[in-house]
């Protein structure tokens, strides 16, 4: 990872995620053996662009793995794209039809903004090329974005609800998912792809109606990480109102205050990349291959 995204994911001073930043920091030195630090993961940095592109397509590969794990897998449908390091107006996308759990870093394809494939010899999902193209031009700070079609983000998206502050894990989208509410059918066209993309905003997640879940990170770690969270909490979401409609009652929601303090504490880019980190160490490990 280049000086700049290192320094990116931490948060700015001042601010309520730099204060959460802080927290774990102190907490760590305080628990630390006198003399003896502990260790604890931090985002890497590079000697060279290819051992940073090397990095961020096993992250890419290892994602789809996971993604196939949590049952993210619907046939060919679902995407996660990761900004190439030297050329930052492509990206790498996993090829059409090839599914989750076979993907090695080698079998990655690379596209430009325009949605041709630069590099490889797969083809590539249309709708990755429509919505992809657009959010990652659309947001430079991106260097992620992931889409599935998993159950329960599918499910809520075609509710007439957005994820609402019930647990702690849901804080981390508080006031920071948008919602694109006008389906036109599978997404092909970049004029639609330039809509879901502003209704993104400058938010972490957007809930694309009657369709699924779309999140974005400074790393491809951190974006598959508020995806998988992201599924957990629709779920969660969804279990709390069908138990609460049982009670005659509606699920408690966090206080406003307190669901934007967490979010402070759990939902800052570093912490999504953290969270991320025994993922990938899990997948890295049964599955060697993934780096090929």
């Amino acid at each position: 990872m280049s000086l700049t995204e290192q320094s990116s994911l931490v948060p700015a001073t001042g601010s309520a995620e730099a204060h959460a930043d802080e927290l774990v920091t102190e907490a760590v030195t305080e628990a630390a053996p006198q003399g003896r630090p502990l260790r604890l993961p931090l985002p890497p940095s590079f000697d060279s662009v290819e051992e940073e592109r090397a990095h961020r397509k096993t992250g890419l590969a290892a994602a789809f793995r996971m993604f196939s794990r949590a049952g993210l897998d619907e046939g060919v449908a679902g995407h996660i794209t990761v900004r190439d390091p030297e050329f930052p107006d492509s990206y790498w996308v996993n090829p059409f039809g090839m599914h989750f759990s076979m993907i090695r870093a080698s079998d990655l394809v690379r596209v430009d903004h325009a949605g041709d494939v630069v590099e490889g010899d797969r083809a590539v999902n249309a709708a990755a090329v429509a919505i992809h193209c657009a959010v990652h031009a659309a947001r430079p700070d991106v260097v992620a974005a992931a889409h599935a079609h998993g159950t329960y983000g599918k499910t809520l998206s075609s509710l007439d609800m957005t994820i609402e502050p019930l647990t702690q894990d849901a804080c981390a989208f508080y006031d920071d998912v948008g919602v694109y509410a006008d389906y036109r059918g599978v997404v092909l066209s970049s004029e639609e792809g330039d809509r879901i993309a502003r209704a993104l905003g400058h938010r972490k997640a957007v809930i694309l109606r009657n369709h699924g879940m779309l999140t974005v990170g400074e790393t491809v770690d951190s974006a598959a990480w508020w995806f998988l969270t992201l599924e957990r909490t629709c779920q969660a979401q969804l279990t709390a109102y069908a138990a609460a409609a049982g009670l005659g009652s509606s699920p408690i929601r966090i206080d406003p205050a307190e669901a934007e303090a967490t979010r402070g504490q759990v939902g800052f880019e570093l912490a999504g990349w953290f969270q991320w980190q025994p993922i990938r160490d899990r997948i890295l490990r049964d599955a060697p291959d993934v780096a090929d």
